[in-house]
Order: structure tokens, then C-alpha cells, then sequence
């Protein structure tokens, strides 16, 4: 190891990737598990509540408490069939989605949480809402998503004007009590390529100009009868569109929402992604995400910021895991795994690391978030492939480290951390320098809101560098 260090940034990537972890079709899956198996971090992890405070039966899940014979549909029942939000007023923030939300950042991604939310609940609740969300730094929150439907509860007890005013009204209120939040207008766009305008633009024009973020949920095919019945040819509760008529239909979308904000584009991005398994089979789900990618890269559409794959672990086929249906806690990998860690490990996909200066420890380390950190780099040379190789810290540091290519997780508890994976699948040829990545995301996932800037960044001091074990052969030959 030379003894070097130098200071580096990570920033955003041409095309950000996010991804779904939960929802009515799936449960949480440990963010461990999910950066052992793809090999790197996502600029955010999205995670799907719902907030029906003045309904009977909250704050239970909607199937649970109001279970019946005579649902047929997923959205069916009184109010959405998501996690319930547990915090709010009189709510706790120890609880869901919190919990997980810590988990996430203390693994260096941001936050996305979609929230669906009854619209006739007061500025206090909103605000609570928006106290809740302060600490969690530059994360994004997506209202009433897919709100030119007509699935959802919020749609179905108020007009499309009203949740426009509703999206507005939350979106003045989390510019006053917690501008950490970007928000996030999640609308059908344009649906059909022969209409200029798109879906309810009379109501939910509004909406352009006051959300930071621009979305539209774009399943390239989809069941949505699942799980009440089976996609059979000919049946009335899925489809399927070509991947090029999903990619127009997009970057129409954002044309259409830059038009309503003056010409003055805002990152766009699809909020939920994917082929849906049930009607393609297996293997054309991944050909048509391969496809959909391949035409973001080769097309350099710098205007399309990001898209998040619904989801990890699915109880139907839209995950890169089926969910054991013997155990909930084991997945079943899809082709589209392979597929989806090729994509995410293309340049045109992952976070630009730039390397700067020399410094000298110790060193403070600034982490705003995925896609606007700073770390350190250490050089180490190797003579060969490595048969051994480990760092080991004397700290409670809680870190996230990368080298050769694949992340790994250090958690304050942790001391030593096994680096050999990253040469299984990226075996070194002949001798080589590598530069160990180090960034410091928040420990208990939270920022300090007492620091100055404390809103959008939190800091750890590193005063020490790990002991760095590199071996080229065996212990004993």
C-alpha cells in the first residue's frame, strides 16, 4: 500500500437507477442482502406507505382489517393496500417506514418514499408529515402517485381537481417545513402519441411547476389482475406494449411537462419500471428491460434522469426475485437479475467518482447524499489476483466501501470486511493498481439537524486508515 490518500467525489450518474423494495406484492428485503447480491448501492431505494389517518381500521393494513370474500381487485378495499405510515400525528417514528428509511441511508442510498395520502386531511397533518421527513436528508417523496388513475383511494373520494390542489398544497408545505424533500408529481404523461396533451392536463397542470421532480409509471407489460386471477391469452387483465412505444410515450411525457413549465426542464423520471413476468414469461421480461436500457444508452438521453425498478422481491412476477411462497424470507432469482446487475454496472448507469487532491488525516467527509458525497481513495498495488484480501478497522466507523468495482458495507458493529467477492466474477489478469473507495454515510441513517447545514449533509472525521491485508498465495502451500 502507498502510503497516499486522496480525496474523491462521487456524483451523479448520466441515468440514475433506483429501486423498489416493498409493497402490496412484497415485503421488505434487508439492504445487506440487496448490495451482496446486485454489488453496488442505488442512488435511492423506494419504499411504497400509505396514510388514511380518518379512516375505521387504521392504522392496519387495509387487507388485514378489512379482509373480505368479495375483493376481486387489489384496490378494492377501503383504503390502499400498502404498509400504513406509523408516523404523523400522534404516529412513531421508530416504527415503519423509518426504520427502514435508516437503513437505506446508513448504506449510502437516499430515500424514496411514495405515500399515498387521503386528501381531505388537515395542514397538521401535513405538517407533521414534514417534520417527520427533516432528518433523513436529500431524500424524495412521491404524492399520489399514478393520480390520472381511477384505482386508487384518494381518486375515488375526490375529483381530479381536487387531488391536483391536494399535490400543490402538500408540495407549499414541505417547501416550508422540510426543503430536504424533493417532490415528486407522478402522472399518466402522455398516453397515447397521437394527442398532444396529456392525461387531465386541465387539472393536474399545476402540478409541473410546483413538484421539483417530473414521473411517470411506464410497465413496459403488466397484470394487474394479479393475484385474483391468471394472465392467459385473451384475458382482459393485463397487457403489453412494445419497449420503443413505452420510450416515446416517456420522452413525450417530458416534453409535454417542460412545455407547461415555461420550456424550463426538471429531472424526469420513470417511478416504476419493469416487464411484468406474468405476461411475458421469464426470459422476454429481461430482453425487453435489456432493450428499454440499450435505448436510453445508445440514445444518450441525458433528458431521462433516472428510472426504479419495481421491484426486488415480488410475490408475482415482477421482481428480480419471486418471493418463496414456502418462505417468505427466501427469494427465487429471475433471469432478470442477471440482466439487471449487467445494466447497473454499465457506465451509463453508476454514480461519476471524480479523484482530487492529496490530503493528509484526518479527514472530515461530507455525505449529502448518492449522488453528491465525499470520500477518500487509497491506492494499493497488486502483483497478481489476489487469494486474500481484507481491511480491518479499530473503529466504530460506519462505512461504505468499493474496490475493483463491487460496494461493500461496513457497519459500526463490523471490524473486519471480506473484499474477495470483488474479484469472483472481475478476476485480475496481471498486476494492476486498484484504489479502495471509502464514503461515510450517516450511521443511524439520520443527519444532524443541529449542524448548519445540517438539512443536506452530515460529517464523519476519519483519523485513522483501515489495516489492509493483501495476500497473492495461500497461508500454507
Amino acid at each position: 500500500m502507498e502510503e497516499k490518500i486522496y480525496r474523491i467525489h462521487m456524483g451523479k450518474a448520466k441515468c440514475a437507477v433506483d429501486l423498489g423494495d416493498g409493497s402490496e406484492r412484497g415485503e421488505y428485503v434487508n439492504q445487506d442482502y440487496i448490495l451482496h447480491k446486485l454489488g453496488r448501492p442505488h442512488r435511492s431505494i423506494s419504499l411504497m406507505y400509505c396514510y388514511y389517518p380518518l379512516d375505521k381500521g387504521w392504522p392496519g393494513r387495509a387487507s388485514e382489517v378489512h379482509a373480505s370474500p368479495d375483493v376481486s381487485f387489489a384496490w378494492d378495499y377501503p383504503y390502499d393496500d400498502y404498509f400504513t405510515y406509523k408516523g404523523g400525528i400522534g404516529g412513531n417514528t421508530e416504527d415503519e417506514p423509518f426504520c427502514y428509511m435508516r437503513d437505506i441511508r446508513a448504506h449510502g442510498q437516499d430515500v424514496n418514499l411514495t405515500l399515498t395520502i387521503d386528501p381531505h386531511v388537515s395542514d397538521d397533518h401535513l405538517i407533521r408529515i414534514a417534520e417527520d421527513l427533516k432528518p433523513y436528508g436529500r431524500m424524495f417523496l412521491r404524492i399520489n402517485h399514478e393520480a390520472t388513475g381511477n384505482w386508487f383511494s384518494f381518486n375515488k373520494r375526490c375529483s381530479y381537481q381536487e387531488v391536483a390542489d391536494f399535490f400543490v398544497r402538500f408540495c407549499n408545505i414541505l417547501s416550508k417545513h422540510a426543503p430536504n424533500v424533493s417532490k415528486v408529481v407522478c402522472i399518466g404523461g402522455i398516453e397515447d402519441l397521437s394527442k398532444t396533451e396529456m392525461e387531465k392536463e386541465k387539472e393536474f397542470a399545476q402540478t409541473i411547476p410546483a413538484a421539483d421532480v417530473w414521473s411517470v409509471d411506464k410497465y413496459m407489460a403488466l397484470h394487474w389482475g394479479w393475484p385474483y386471477d391468471v394472465a392467459e391469452r385473451g384475458g382482459t387483465s393485463h397487457k403489453r406494449d412494445t419497449v420503443k412505444n413505452t420510450f416515446d410515450m416517456t420522452k413525450a411525457s417530458f416534453e409535454r411537462f417542460k412545455f407547461l413549465n415555461n420550456g424550463k426542464a426538471k429531472p424526469m423520471t420513470m417511478a416504476e419500471f419493469n416487464a411484468d413476468g406474468d405476461v411475458t414469461g421469464p426470459y422476454e421480461q429481461a430482453e425487453m428491460v435489456k432493450e428499454f436500457c440499450d435505448m436510453i444508452k445508445n440514445e444518450k438521453a441525458e433528458w431521462f434522469t433516472g428510472f426504479t425498478f419495481y421491484q426486488f422481491r415480488d410475490r408475482g412476477r415482477l421482481g428480480l426475485e419471486i418471493e418463496d411462497p414456502n418462505y417468505q424470507d427466501c427469494g427465487i432469482e429471475q433471469p432478470v437479475m442477471k440482466t439487471y446487475k449487467e445494466i447497473i454496472h454499465d457506465e451509463w448507469f453508476m454514480p461519476e467518482i471524480k479523484q482530487k487532491e492529496e490530503i493528509k488525516l484526518p479527514v472530515k467527509l461530507r455525505w449529502g447524499g448518492s449522488e453528491d458525497a465525499e470520500g477518500i481513495a487509497i491506492p494499493i498495488h497488486f502483483e497478481k489476483n489476489p487469494v486474500f484480501c481484507e481491511v480491518t478497522f479499530d473503529d466504530d466507523s460506519n462505512l461504505m466501501l468499493e474496490i475493483n468495482g463491487k460496494w461493500f458495507y461496513k457497519s459500526p458493529k463490523a471490524k473486519t470486511v471480506d473484499l474477495m467477492s470483488a474479484f469472483f466474477e472481475k478476476p485480475l489478469n496481471d498486476k494492476c493498481d486498484l484504489t479502495l473507495k471509502i464514503f461515510a454515510p450517516p450511521a443511524n441513517g439520520l443527519n444532524d439537524l443541529s449542524e448548519e447545514d445540517g438539512l443536506f449533509n452530515s460529517y464523519t472525521t476519519l483519523v485513522q486508515l483501515p489495516d489492509i491485508r493483501v495476500r497473492f498465495e495461500p497461508v500454507e502451500i
